[in-house]
């Protein structure tokens, strides 16, 4: 798998014609105003390389082609010197489905952009509504296929457990086979959070909306990211990055801060359930990097199986590509 660099500047709420039930961005950003241009040349200028070929600018947290125009411009302007020096590979926007279009995407193209990630978070229009998206599924379908049209690489970001969601592992899958059906190159996916302040929180404590238990976040998710690699899509982020204002206004949901790393761990737990059965002792062999993975956080994994009668003994070996199960005869232990 491909690692993945961004150099990340958020432009919180900017341009957003809509204001969704689950968003206040300045919480997860972190971020109060939007960068401005000499920001954005003189971090690029700090932190980027000499040689930048694995990371790409990315603009990140509004709806950057639904910003004033002139400020999209200005950005562009000043990051699009650094991709011809060479000292990154390209930028990265995220916007919205509705507010992509041929005359935009030329813009887009003139300056750098190489990748376009859209806010699509559901395919379910009933759910998109509930969530005060502003758009349908099928404006997401029309701008990815333009977007992959133009010769831009094309990111998805989904979300499970949003509002109206009445069965949200379900929901969750018919988004993602959707989605990877669009032919992207990335995806991201997020849990829903309830953040104070949002229409969500008023939802959540009027006893309307019930957040995900981060179990059932981590096993959804678990299997979306298994769907989207047996289709040969990256997926490049799992969950919130950490900061410190979505702590202190985060009141429900199923956060963690490596959740990514639980989801992985779930994977390999259910790769290695498919094995074993009650009563059952087994080797696990595993490459030495995903030994944490295999165990589990504070090896949770191992203390599921044991919970359920089941043995397991993992064991780091170079030679393993992945994870191999060697189930154990009796007297073998």
């Amino acid at each position: 798998m491909k690692r993945h660099a961004n150099l990340a500047f958020f432009v919180p709420h900017l341009g957003c014609p809509h204001q969704c039930v689950f968003c206040d961005q300045k919480s997860i950003s972190g971020q109060q105003k939007s960068p401005t241009a000499e920001e954005v040349t003189q971090t690029c200028g700090r932190y980027l390389p000499a040689d930048g070929a694995g990371t790409e600018i990315a603009f990140f947290g509004g709806s950057f082609t639904a910003i004033d125009r002139d400020l999209m411009t200005q950005l562009l302007e000043v990051a699009y010197p650094f991709v011809r020096e060479g000292r990154a590979s390209g930028i990265r926007i995220s916007t919205r489905p509705d507010a992509i279009d041929g005359e935009i995407l030329d813009i887009l193209k003139r300056y750098g952009v190489t990748s376009v990630e859209l806010g699509a978070q559901s395919m379910s229009d009933e759910v998109l509504r509930l969530n005060g998206r502003g758009h349908d599924s099928e404006s997401v379908v029309k701008a990815s296929n333009l977007i992959k049209e133009e010769g831009f690489s094309l990111g998805l970001q989904m979300m499970v457990g949003m509002y109206g969601a009445d069965d949200p592992g379900a929901e969750a899958e018919y988004t993602a086979r959707r989605l990877a059906d669009l032919g992207p190159d990335t995806v991201r996916i997020y849990p829903t959070i309830v953040v104070e302040g949002t229409a969500l929180a008023a939802l959540f404590r009027a006893g309307r909306y019930s957040p995900l238990e981060l179990e059932q976040a981590v096993d959804i998710t678990a299997s979306l990211i298994e769907m989207f690699r047996s289709r040969s899509i990256d997926v490049i982020r799992t969950g919130l990055h950490y900061e410190e204002s979505l702590m202190d206004s985060m009141i429900a949901g199923p956060y963690h801060p490596a959740f990514g790393e639980l989801c992985e761990s779930r994977i390999f737990r259910n790769a290695i359930e498919k094995h074993l059965t009650q009563g059952d002792s087994a080797e696990v062999r595993c490459e030495p990097r995903l030994l944490s993975q295999v165990t589990g956080q504070k090896k949770s994994n191992i203390e599921y199986f044991r919970s359920r009668g089941i043995g397991i003994r993992v064991i780091p070996d170079e030679k393993v590509t992945g994870i191999t199960v060697n189930k154990l005869q009796q007297g073998d232990h």
